[in-house]
């Protein structure tokens, strides 16, 4: 408990002197924010998620309206086990009501079955898999910014249809990793490409020599990243040294955060094609957040996975005001999911019945060091997909949620 304790950093947020809402559990609506704070996933997610979470309490708010929120932190280290403990100990004793971001899909799967079992809710943001709305589906949560089958749709039929036709995975050996090299490998086989060969790595790693010269051996024209974070970043960098696209091969980024780009440079990134559900340059709206996050957060843009975080807590409160409530965790989802979205990140959008955020994905190329006007001018625009073609069709998913 003592080292739980160390995780767990209380940020109460000024709330004026307004006397809170009895109708409110405990008097006071409390989000927690867990991720990785200092790990791979620190930088896409981390501090920035939560300066992301409190600029979304200020901009709905919540103090004018005599609505006291209170934000906690923990960092779930990328251990199952170890965000399961600080969700039940968050539910059950610091009377938390909704967790939201939770980076890693195996620990994004564990304290979704919590969530559940408490009857809470969980936000999830920067988790991947998307078995969230399939199979693992639940009244209590609700799949935010992006998701394993979106992206292989966005950057694997793009790769191959550019004449990408021959793959080879390098994937992060734990659940997202293994459903993204799955959603990719059946939209590559669908559009007429074929997997020679494909190796995991254990996460994270540091080393991916010898994982590298596999790939480079088996002359597949794509090597497909199925990881994120560091790890890309690493696999990237490691696969130049190797010589891997002066070899004639091309990575395929399957989940980049600008905030890889960043790391990388756009001498080592150029090129990279990838799918992402924001960018802050993308519009006024974008940049106007943007900028205000970069004011908080270092000067660093946020990620698509902070601008989540943003979006999802805004909206449930916007749920939590409407119900009057914050005690019943499946009835403030429901009502989120009866509520339309709409925030200067994603724009318009709605939730479906297998809990799915619907709204546009975008396939960007990372732009040459020429054509960058300056930091964080990294991604132009190839092509747009649709809200409603961006996810995987509720019919597929085998959510018990959906209806007929």
């Amino acid at each position: 408990m003592k080292a739980l304790s160390k995780l767990c950093v209380a940020v109460a947020l000024a709330c004026g002197a307004a006397a809170a809402h009895a109708q409110y559990s405990d008097n006071v609506i409390r989000i927690g924010v867990l991720n990785d704070q200092s790990g791979t996933y620190a930088d896409l997610a981390g501090p920035g998620s939560t300066v992301a979470a409190r600029m979304a309490v200020e901009d709905f708010g919540a103090a004018k309206k005599g609505m006291k929120v209170e934000i906690v932190v923990a960092d779930h280290q990328n251990k199952p086990e170890v965000g399961s403990s600080i969700a039940r100990q968050w539910f059950d004793v610091d009377k938390v009501d909704v967790i939201v971001d939770v980076p890693t899909s195996s620990v994004m799967l564990a304290v979704n079955q919590i969530a559940k079992e408490k009857n809470k809710v969980l936000l999830d943001s920067t988790g991947g898999s998307s078995d969230l709305t399939g199979k693992a589906c639940t009244p209590n949560s609700i799949h935010w910014t992006y998701d394993t089958w979106a992206l292989a749709n966005g950057t694997g039929s793009a790769v191959v249809k550019t004449g990408g036709n021959t793959w080879f995975f390098l994937t992060a050996d734990y659940a997202f990793g293994h459903a993204l090299e799955k959603d990719t490998e059946a939209v590559v086989l669908k559009n007429g490409g074929k997997v020679v060969g494909k190796v995991r790595h254990p996460f994270p790693s540091a080393d991916f020599s010898s994982f590298l010269l596999q790939a480079q051996s088996s002359k597949a024209k794509i090597i497909g990243l199925a990881n994120a974070g560091a790890d890309t970043i690493s696999a990237i960098k490691q696969g130049s040294e190797f010589g891997i696209v002066k070899g004639g091969q091309q990575f395929a980024g399957l989940l980049v955060f600008i905030t890889d780009v960043h790391a990388l440079g756009l001498d080592k990134a150029q090129g990279l094609l990838l799918t992402e559900s924001f960018y802050w340059d993308l519009n006024p709206q974008t940049r106007s957040f943007s900028q205000r996050f970069a004011k908080l957060h270092k000067g660093a843009m946020p990620t698509m996975a902070q601008a989540g975080v943003y979006s999802s807590v805004l909206h449930y409160l916007k749920a939590v005001e409407a119900l009057k409530s914050d005690a019943d965790g499946a009835k403030v989802v429901a009502k989120m999911k009866e509520l339309p979205t709409d925030d200067p990140v994603f724009g318009k959008g709605s939730i479906r019945q297998d809990g799915r955020k619907i709204h546009p994905m975008y396939l960007f190329e990372v732009k040459k060091p020429s054509e960058s006007k300056g930091a964080w001018d990294y991604y132009k625009l190839r092509s747009t997909i649709p809200a409603d073609q961006a996810f995987r069709p509720m019919s597929e998913g085998g959510c018990s949620l959906v209806k007929g």
